[in-house]
């Protein structure tokens, strides 16, 4: 069974940055997408970001569009998600998550990823 293992997150003023670390083990997909969602207080999980271990673009929701980056290590079963100019709005439960689709994220389904990490908390202050 696949595991994620989330690090990072934290306490931070608006207009902070946070990096959050994700890695996987026990992955039996050569090839597969590897990302966050979020969930904010009173709202669905929602797509972040995802990023192919394959390589090629990214994908990035709007919401976060030009603030957050994601990246992966070069072992590629480590991604990590930069987050600049952070808002209050941002202040949510952030869950790594891995599948061989990339349409969970897009359509802001977690119903269909595979695979979870634990989750960690980023809160965002006024």
């Amino acid at each position: 069974q696949v595991q994620l293992v989330e690090s990072g997150g934290g306490s931070v003023q608006a207009g902070g940055s946070l990096r959050l670390s994700c890695a996987a083990s026990r992955l039996s997909d050569s090839v597969y997408w590897m990302g966050w969602f979020r969930q904010g207080p009173g709202k669905e999980r929602e797509g972040v970001a995802a990023i192919y271990s394959g390589g090629g673009i990214p994908y990035v929701a709007d919401s976060v569009n030009g603030r957050f980056t994601i990246s992966q290590g070069a072992a590629k079963n480590t991604v990590y998600l930069e987050m600049n100019s952070l808002r209050p709005e941002d202040t949510a439960m952030y869950y790594c998550a891995a599948d061989r689709d990339l349409r969970p994220w897009v359509r802001s389904s977690p119903e269909n990823i595979g695979s979870w990490g634990q989750g960690t908390q980023v809160t965002v202050s006024s």
